[in-house]
């Protein structure tokens, strides 16, 4: 069995330019505790977990998990699992004021009222005689998923190691970004002294980005496929290849900030105690080839693109020394140098 918790306070001190901290200095703290216990009952092992959030902004939340995995036969493993976490609003979700040029990206502690959709704005310009459809945003909530996972693990002819899983996630309140216009209302006397009329000060109009949460459920799917391949004593192939996809096609206005490309893969050949030297001393290295493809970006109005398809090599090496306790390593990512783009903005 196993217990625990653990803490974490923010203290930012951006000093108005990032966060709304200009007059107060912003103080977020939140503590977790978690227990989990498992037992090995003939040739299944079970587990249980549980985990209680608060962050001083939001609600105590529970999230429960379990899992069981079955060994029908030497190195042989069928697992199935079911879990639930959550994800509280970050610190720029809940505190962020940033103007950039025409807009200006907030948090969302409280809420938002009165903000115009894009399509009503763009509706009334084609059309002034319809009126505006106004929205209210109400304050950011935990990201909650629930999860379910099966998975196979297996070894073939003795050097050839594959595990292979699949997942299902179904999100509440999914965090994404909601994206509306502030346009001032004024008041003017066509005629002095007769009654005013109310007009849109459209030579102000302010494009606003306030962080928000998905009415609808989200859900998103994929599925991971890795092996190693040991071929002599000191020498593996490895390799895997993962599938993500968000598979809810969100229509309730919010922008879902995915942000994750539909197919990627790694692929490395590596060398463990490689005898080199005098004595026990041994030669290790790792060279890793990742390719991603891409996808779309979504971080605001202004930071919204496509990341191009990109690939990097990492690579390492290291020197064991036994009788000095020591091991020299040296490495890089992106050990050629190819430059890319892995956000947008």
């Amino acid at each position: 069995m196993t217990i625990g918790a653990n803490g974490r306070m923010y203290r930012p001190n951006t000093e108005g330019t990032i966060f709304n901290d200009e007059l107060n200095r912003i103080t977020n703290s939140e503590i977790g505790i978690y227990s989990g216990a498992s037992k090995q009952i003939h040739d299944f092992t079970v587990s249980v977990a549980a985990r209680l959030d608060k962050n001083q902004n939001f609600n105590l939340l529970f999230s429960p998990a379990g899992s069981i995995v079955w060994k029908p036969s030497e190195n042989n493993y069928l697992r199935a699992s079911f879990s639930s976490a959550i994800r509280n609003p970050t610190l720029s979700d809940q505190y962020l004021d940033l103007e950039v040029g025409p807009a200006r990206l907030l948090g969302n502690l409280t809420g938002y009222d009165s903000l115009i959709t894009l399509k009503s704005f763009q509706d009334n310009r084609a059309n002034p005689l319809l009126p505006y459809n106004e929205i209210s945003i109400d304050p950011i909530r935990p990201e909650k998923v629930k999860t379910f996972e099966l998975g196979y693990r297996t070894t073939l002819f003795e050097k050839l190691f594959v595990d292979a899983s699949y997942y299902y996630n179904i999100y509440d309140d999914f965090i994404g970004y909601q994206i509306g216009l502030k346009i001032p209302l004024v008041y003017v006397e066509l005629i002095p002294g007769s009654p005013p009329f109310q007009i849109r000060q459209f030579n102000n109009i302010k494009a606003i980005r306030v962080s928000a949460n998905s009415t609808k459920i989200v859900n998103s799917q994929g599925f991971a496929l890795g092996f190693n391949y040991y071929f002599s004593r000191y020498y593996s192939f490895n390799g895997n290849y993962s599938y993500n996809n968000l598979i809810t096609q969100v229509d309730d206005d919010i922008v879902p900030a995915f942000n994750t490309p539909k197919h990627k893969y790694n692929i490395g050949i590596s060398g463990r105690d490689i005898p080199f030297g005098s004595g026990k001393n041994s030669l290790g290295f790792n060279v890793n080839y990742k390719w991603i493809q891409g996808f779309v970006f979504e971080g605001s109005p202004q930071f919204t693109g496509d990341i191009p398809t990109y690939d990097l090599v990492d690579a390492q090496v290291n020197y064991t020394l036994p009788k000095l306790n020591l091991v020299v390593k040296a490495g890089a990512s992106n050990a050629i140098n190819n430059k890319q783009f892995q956000a947008y903005g």
